[in-house]
């Protein structure tokens, strides 16, 4: 009998789970699914952690090899078990979390900054004339400066735990029932903010289609395109808020686009990501405005990227599969 069949015999035998087991030995429910399935071997570490939790020696766990022979050298252990794995303790991962929590939110307010950036121009330009050009120039700006120092804040925030997106980790016990529990506990708010943020994409032009019905004051009109672009901007709030922080428990659970196949195999690295998407959007926006001028019709590009952004993730998660 060989280590994997052993393994599902005493594991069964005592009642245990796949996923009571790794905790018990500090893994992923996914490592000991490939030891039992013989696509990897645990370290010499875990075998004796295996043999005391289930009150057998280490030589009835390796016997089959050695009674055929097999000569157990220090290379052939390397080249059948897993690569060393970081290991996580239970006070890393909360601050991971913390940590993880505010750069979803700087993050989420600094996009939404670069979504808002041209409605002070806008109003300011229909209210007080087009003499204070200049003034919403400013303010454009500054918005866009604010909105890439939270980038860039929010992103040393995140810095030291970087490796979670790409080395295989080891969680202390406790903490994948921690990661999970708090998981589970998002998911009914992080569903709400997905649907309430996709349909303020889709229903962002009613402000201006309703407005341009009732009437036909141009003023009215820009307080229409100003409306939209609050909604957009709640909606991708609310979007990458919640995708962040669900992202942080899916890195710790080895879940997803953060499972350790993926790690060690992955083609594809980073994330198109709503953080990435919308800045881009506002640059081709601003850049289009500027240059024709056409501030009363360029708005369409903003439900247009709306109703898009949700296709380019799944495409960009395709794209993964493979």
């Amino acid at each position: 009998m060989i280590f994997a069949d052993k393994l599902i015999e005493l594991r069964k035998k005592s009642g245990m789970s796949q996923e009571e087991l790794a905790e018990k030995l500090g893994v992923s429910r996914q490592s000991v699914s490939k030891w039992e399935g013989a696509q990897s071997t645990p370290d010499l570490n875990r075998i004796l952690e295996i043999s005391k939790i289930f009150d057998v020696s280490t030589d009835y766990l390796l016997k089959d090899e050695i009674e055929a022979g097999k000569e157990i050298s220090e290379k052939s252990i390397s080249d059948e078990t897993e690569p060393p794995l970081r290991r996580v303790s239970m006070e890393e991962a909360n601050n991971f979390l913390n940590a993880n929590g505010k750069r979803a939110v700087l993050t989420a307010i600094g996009v939404a900054l670069c979504i808002l950036c041209v409605t002070p121009m806008i109003l300011l330009e229909e209210f007080l004339g087009s003499g204070i050009d200049a003034v919403g120039i400013v303010i454009m700006f500054m918005m866009i400066a604010g909105a890439v120092g939270l980038f860039i804040f929010s992103g040393s925030l995140i810095s030291p735990y970087k490796y979670l997106e790409n080395e295989a980790i080891d969680t202390e016990y406790g903490v994948s029932g921690m990661a999970k529990e708090k998981k589970e506990k998002h998911r009914p708010s992080h569903i709400r903010d997905i649907v309430i943020g996709v349909m303020l994409f889709i229903l962002c032009v009613i402000p201006i289609i309703v407005i341009e019905t009732v009437t036909d004051s141009d003023s009215a009109e820009v307080i229409g395109i100003a409306s939209m672009f609050v909604m957009v901007a709640a909606g991708v709030y609310l979007i990458v808020r919640s995708s962040i922080i669900n992202g942080g428990y899916l890195k710790l659970l080895e879940e997803d686009d953060y499972s350790r196949e993926k790690k060690l195999n992955k083609s594809i690295s980073g994330s198109v990501a709503m953080a990435v998407y919308w800045p881009i959007v506002t640059a081709v926006f601003i850049g289009y405005s500027f240059l024709t001028n056409n501030w009363d019709k360029s708005w369409i590009i903003w439900p247009v990227a709306g109703l898009l952004a949700v296709p380019v993730v799944m495409i960009e998660k395709m794209l993964k599969k493979k």
